[in-house]
């Protein structure tokens, strides 16, 4: 059994199966989470013949890293994860001034079918269970350790909807949070959903008081139904209603990202409608220039009318920033390397 994405009460339960006292699981989740260890040989502070016995009821596979993309600034490295079964997923470290990010990957492709983001351009492979998500920050934790430094945040926001793999995403979250792992504080943590309405209200009442960031990309029902089909499943006033209740309930302010697109939404007209749709909210926008998708013919405005729909919002009190672009030299989008060597048969 792999026991890598473990907890250490599931690991405490399946030892006392085989008669192996509690106090073991706390030496050997630390050993696998903390030092990096990969097989139970390793781990030194156990007698060799429970090492020996361990290794034949259990295994710590962790993913291997098939590709690894460094920026020119070296501020943004890319990892492409490996999975037992060969799918992929895409993992982001971003080191700001205040500190290491992480942006994960919580499915292998998606299903959403946005038109803006190149993660759904081969539709979805399956989920990714709560050690592989885990397994993403826990390997650049391992990397950072040896340099002297950690993870300090993380955000939920590479590819796959979060909320379609909702009980192996908090599954994870939870562990990251844990202090036999990262020790991660959940307001550490954002969570970025195209606007699952039923996931963003099990959310609200899950207790862990991480940051919610909504992909809202139009101002209105049509125009957002164009773009991202899943408005077809829940509309926009439905998310909108969601992410009130999500706002009011852990007392956080919504995200909502705003994906600029030439000739889409970038418009006076749009900056203006989304203005009065977010009037009166506990919540600010986040304006991302589109990385351009090819495939789709879709591209990043000109800085002028970037800096004319951000100005708009701010004449009308809305607080919007524009988001700190990284990693664009090494395909930092959300499922670009992975086509990449989809696309060349990898």
């Amino acid at each position: 059994m792999n026991i890598f994405g473990w907890t250490k009460e599931a690991l405490a339960a399946s030892l006392r199966e085989h008669q192996i006292p509690r106090f073991r699981a706390d030496q050997i989740v630390r050993w696998m989470y903390q030092r990096g260890a990969v097989s139970l040989h390793a781990m030194d502070n156990l007698p060799k013949e429970l090492r020996t016995r361990l290794a034949e009821i259990f295994s710590i596979e962790r993913p291997a890293v098939i590709s690894c993309l460094h920026s020119a600034d070296g501020a943004t490295i890319k990892l492409l994860y490996e999975f037992a079964d060969g799918q992929t997923a895409e993992t982001v470290l971003m080191r700001h001034a205040y500190g290491n990010s992480v942006c994960i990957s919580t499915q292998a492709g998606c299903r959403m079918g946005c038109a803006f983001c190149a993660s759904t351009l081969n539709g979805l492979q399956r989920n990714l269970t709560a050690g592989e998500i885990a397994a993403q920050v826990i390997g650049i934790a391992d990397f950072l350790r040896a340099e002297g430094g950690h993870v300090d945040t993380i955000v939920v926001m590479g590819s796959g909807e979060p909320l379609e793999n909702y009980d192996n995403v908090v599954a994870a979250l939870r562990l990251l949070h844990e202090d036999y792992t990262i020790g991660l504080s959940y307001r550490g943590i954002t969570l970025s959903t195209s606007g699952i309405v039923p996931g963003i209200e099990r959310l609200a009442e899950e207790g862990i008081p991480i940051s919610l960031s909504i992909s809202l990309h139009a101002p209105t029902e049509e125009l957002r139904s164009e773009i991202m089909p899943v408005n077809r499943m829940y509309p926009l006033a439905d998310v909108l209603r969601a992410a009130r209740f999500y706002a009011e309930r852990t007392k956080r302010r919504v995200t909502y990202e705003y994906i600029l697109i030439r000739d889409v939404n970038d418009g006076p007209r749009e900056a203006e409608q989304l203005a009065k749709l977010l009037r009166g909210q506990l919540a600010s926008v986040n304006l991302i220039p589109i990385n351009p998708v090819a495939e789709r013919s879709l591209f990043r405005p000109d800085k002028a009318a970037i800096r004319r729909f951000q100005k708009i919002l701010a004449q009308r009190h809305i607080t919007a920033t524009l988001r700190r672009e990284m990693g664009t030299d090494i395909q930092a989008a959300c499922g670009q390397l992975r086509n990449r060597l989809m696309e060349a048969g990898l």
